[in-house]
């Protein structure tokens, strides 16, 4: 039986993966699933708010009142219009917390603090991180149990991996013993071409038991759904992305119960 309760950071810190897309994806598809699923957006640039049809630009309640201490994390969820899905949206002023963080105590726990007050209303909460390794993504992998990491197919995909994963063990060491690499998941993948599949490879070779079977290949209408405010399974659901999405969160479903 799968634990309930489990939150899982979706991050990268090299822009462009992906990371978005999948967060968006990844939680339509679990609710679809039948999970009680909440999308808790830690991005500044707020993409998977507006991803999923809310106006970043006019969100009252978001991430950042209750990072800072304004409101419970639980005043800012709002339902999305795919079913089983929430959202803690995220806002432009977000990209302030970083500094307002500074002087608080405790300042890498906030956002764990903020989600224990919610957690156990979702079977699966997933928080989208920003590019970047600030103290924004640090509260996002020391609030986690697991970390999902979306890798472009592309030449510089282990390079920047490399990175992360030593941040990953410095947050083990000194802030969430409990936090495992629940899966990567190759992203944009380009069939057409041989150095697409030559990073697969290589990728599988260096990490065999942490990639997921199912590869999310490169899609003009999994680009187009988030300038319509819905995830891919409502876009287009007989898409490649939608089936692939749909195979991801079976996989990781099956992984979380083993």
């Amino acid at each position: 039986m799968m634990p309930s309760g489990v939150v899982l950071a979706i991050a990268n810190q090299k822009g462009g993966v992906g990371k978005t897309t999948t967060a968006i994806n990844l939680g339509a598809a679990l609710a679809a699933a039948g999970q009680r699923t909440l999308l808790v957006d830690v991005d500044p640039q707020a993409n998977a708010t507006s991803g999923l049809g809310v106006d970043k630009g006019r969100v009252e309640r978001s991430v950042y009142e209750a990072l800072i201490g304004q409101i419970s994390l639980r005043d800012a969820i709002i339902q999305t219009d795919w079913q089983g899905l929430a959202l803690a949206p995220s806002a432009i002023r977000l990209a302030g917390s970083e500094i307002e963080m500074v002087g608080m105590m405790a300042r890498e726990q906030r956002l764990r603090r903020s989600l224990n007050e919610v957690v156990a209303d979702y079977d699966i909460t997933l928080i989208d991180c920003s590019p970047s390794l600030g103290i924004l993504t640090v509260n996002a992998l020391t609030a986690a149990d697991g970390i999902i990491i979306p890798i472009q197919c592309e030449y510089l995909a282990l390079e920047a991996l490399g990175q992360l994963l030593s941040t990953i063990g410095l947050i083990r060491e000194n802030l969430n013993p409990r936090l495992k690499i629940a899966g990567m998941v190759m992203t944009m993948f380009d069939g057409r071409t041989n150095l697409a599949q030559q990073v697969v490879d290589d990728v599988r070779g260096h990490f065999p038991r942490d990639v997921f079977d199912t590869i999310v290949p490169r899609s003009v209408r999994l680009s187009e759904a988030p300038s319509y405010g819905r995830p891919i399974l409502a876009y287009d659901p007989a898409s490649r992305g939608a089936t692939a999405y749909r195979r991801l969160a079976d996989e990781l479903l099956a992984r979380l119960k083993s």
